[in-house]
């Protein structure tokens, strides 16, 4: 008997402790489409949306306590608010990515019987969403996270030592799962993600069924574990994940990185930011918050960072006109002038700034301040040219920007070879331009700069720097491309070539998540060869190589500059998810990832100099002293490259290249010829619509 009542003593003790059994209110089971605007954002969104709100009565009992909304939204472009009863909770997460996120509700607010959730954008801006699959529970937030723990540990598979890295959770409907933990000195969260800087972390998930998924930004494999929470349960997991992708004698560097510390905007803080850049990746972080320059240096040693990456001092000069990247900066340099609208007097400026040898032009095709740099109102995209004569002083542009890709993926990247065409000596650049810490994060787009990469923490800057300058560099946003001319020159090199034929090697690098599906090679831009890439290629090559081949090209009769870009299909899984353009041309949201090689130059006239397009135009154009035919005659044996540029010459001169004579010799020239004049006459018009629709 006494064995009984001790039990049934034991019994109510442990009944007294339990929390109370919850209530929840199911609010909507499914998801709702919800549209402000006119037009549809996507097409991946019915034409016709069933509101511009969701506005949901259902019944309820009063909360004497805190409780909890939870709710799932997807593609969340504006502010978009949640109200309940007419009291504001908060707002959806600006976040294109599909997710579960939570609110509290103060107590009090619950009313006996009809209650009302609404939830609207706060202002007019055009964006299509999917918010619904929402309910009630009477406990805080904090206990629907923690209803069970996940004990993560994750490792490097080579040294079996924990690792830096990125955990996505996923619940079982495929949405990314809100933890039960806060940003920490060693953890960066968000919703269904947790950044670690130790290869530790332990966080609260509501019981049920998810995926994590762990892996180190573009050069790591990735590991993911699926299992069951029942409410009250523990369990640990260990992950691990191996360098895949190749990149010896490359330096990782994101040259567009921000925090809403010092830029004021994006949610990153500064600490955050300092585990993020170790958790993918990044060798080299460029700080370039706006108008500011800021010393990450104190950050990362106070978040036990430092030694993963070597961090410099950098500004986003942020003019009305354009935004320039600039690095490395003195440390106590005065900021330069961002107040001009003037390119001429902001890059003096720029260059005059204590040890700066870097001026990037940012996102160059983004309407920013009423400018668009390359727009058609002042950038002849077939030459390369500014049509209102803006100081081209800039040694560097972003040719991919994952924090506000293109449409038209490749357009960037065109307008580069145009400009290195035009005479201009000119990086590629790729970076993220992260401001947050999950939605556009750091190091999705980057640039592997030519450099020991021995030691992260201890990288050479003005070796660095000085090769970046040269365009010692790869381009990556998902893949790399590497090129070889002649089993010697790499990007930036001068190649001497001789013989009939240009020996070309090529490789497609990238991890094992990530597939290409074709590759392409330029010369002055223009595409000289392509191949499709087969799924089944990749079964021949080693762990981080998706492709190779040697191609043979016939050598060219004068210098040009070959760039090699592979292109695959965009990144839909959550763990690294690519972005919808950021100011879209079309309504459908394809993405891509790609790698771009860098220009290596061929010296086909043997003068030991770079010649562009434009220097050839110019010699031509002044043997023919004004005589068109003359001219069609002297670029014969031109590419059209060579030909546009000398159209742009022709008609700056004040000659016509719309009369009938004109267009009649031109039909008798050869075919570079003929596609070079008319490339460049198409975006002479484009320029001039623009200029009158001013």
């Amino acid at each position: 008997m006494i064995g009984v009542r001790l039990a049934l003593v034991l019994f109510a003790l442990y009944q007294l402790i339990q929390p109370a059994s919850a209530e929840s209110v199911v609010i909507t089971e499914r998801l709702h489409h919800l549209r402000v605007g006119a037009e549809r954002e996507w097409s991946g969104f019915p034409a016709t949306a069933e509101s511009h709100e969701l506005n949901r009565v259902f019944d309820a009992n009063s909360n004497e306590g805190p409780g909890t909304l939870r709710l799932r939204q997807q593609d969340v472009k504006q502010n978009w608010e949640v109200r309940l009863n007419d009291k504001h909770l908060g707002l959806l997460r600006v976040d294109e990515n599909d997710m579960i996120v939570y609110f509290d509700i103060p107590a009090g607010v619950l009313v006996d019987g009809e209650n009302r959730l609404t939830v609207q954008q706060q202002g007019d801006k055009s964006d299509d969403v999917r918010v619904g699959e929402t309910w009630i529970d009477t406990r805080p937030v904090s206990q629907v996270l923690n209803e069970a723990t996940v004990e993560v540990s994750v490792v490097d598979a080579a040294t079996q030592q924990p690792t830096p890295c990125r955990i996505t959770i996923l619940n079982n409907s495929g949405a990314l799962q809100s933890p039960g933990c806060e940003s920490s000195d060693h953890l960066a969260v968000r919703p269904g993600i947790v950044f670690t800087s130790t290869g530790q972390a332990s966080f609260g998930l509501p019981a049920g069924s998810y995926t994590l998924i762990a892996g180190r930004g573009f050069e790591y494999s990735i590991d993911e574990t699926m299992f069951t929470l029942e409410s009250g349960e523990t369990i640990s997991r260990k992950l691990s994940i191996r360098r895949e992708v190749p990149t010896k004698g490359y330096v990782a560097c994101d040259t567009h990185v921000h925090t809403r510390t010092h830029s004021g905007h994006g949610d990153a803080t500064v600490q955050e930011r300092m585990i993020t850049i170790a958790a993918e990746g990044i060798e080299l972080p460029i700080a370039t918050d706006h108008n500011s320059h800021i010393d990450h240096e104190p950050f990362a040693r106070k978040m036990n960072v430092r030694q993963y990456f070597t961090p410099v001092i950098g500004n986003e000069v942020t003019t009305r006109t354009g935004h320039f990247n600039i690095f490395p900066v003195a440390l106590g340099a005065k900021t330069p002038d961002h107040r001009s609208d003037e390119w001429k007097h902001t890059l003096d400026g720029i260059f005059a700034t204590p040890s700066v040898r870097v001026a990037i032009l940012n996102h160059a095709r983004d309407l920013h301040g009423g400018t668009t740099p390359f727009g058609p109102k002042q950038f002849n995209d077939a030459v390369g040219e500014n049509t209102a004569g803006w100081h081209m002083g800039f040694n560097a542009m972003e040719v991919v920007n994952s924090g506000a890709t293109q449409t038209d993926v490749l357009q960037l990247f065109h307008d580069w070879m145009a400009v290195l065409n035009r005479g201009y000596s000119v990086t590629p650049v790729g970076s993220s331009d992260s401001h947050d810490v999950g939605r556009h994060f750091v190091g999705q787009g980057r640039t592997y700069i030519r450099c020991d990469d021995r030691e992260p923490g201890n990288i050479n800057v003005d070796q660095a720097v000085i090769n970046f300058v040269h365009g010692k560099v790869m381009v990556s946003y998902g893949l790399l491309t590497e090129m070889k001319i002649n089993g010697e020159f790499r990007s930036g090199d001068l190649a001497k070539v001789s013989g009939d034929e240009v020996v070309v090697e090529l490789r497609v690098l990238g991890p094992h998540w990530v597939s290409a599906d074709k590759i392409m090679l330029f010369a002055n831009g223009e595409l000289v060869r392509e191949a499709t890439i087969e799924p089944s290629d990749r079964s021949t090559q080693p762990a981080g190589v998706i492709w190779s081949d040697q191609w043979k090209l016939p050598t060219p009769r004068h210098d040009v500059h070959l760039v090699a870009i592979a292109l695959g299909p965009g990144i839909e899984s959550l763990h690294w998810r690519t972005a919808k353009p950021y100011q879209p041309d079309t309504i459908d949201p394809g993405t891509h990832v790609l790698g771009c090689s860098g220009a290596v130059w061929l010296d086909i006239d043997g003068n030991g100099k770079r010649s562009s397009a434009r220097s050839y135009s110019e010699q031509v154009v002044m043997k023919a002293n004004g005589d068109l035919d003359g001219l069609i005659r002297e670029l014969a044996g031109y590419d059209g490259a060579v030909a546009a540029q000398a159209a742009s010459l022709w008609q700056a001169s004040g000659r016509s290249l719309l009369d009938e004579p004109t267009q009649r010799l031109l039909k008798q020239a050869e075919k570079p010829t003929q596609l070079g004049f008319k490339r460049y006459l198409d975006a002479w018009r484009e320029c001039q619509l623009a200029s009158d629709s001013r």
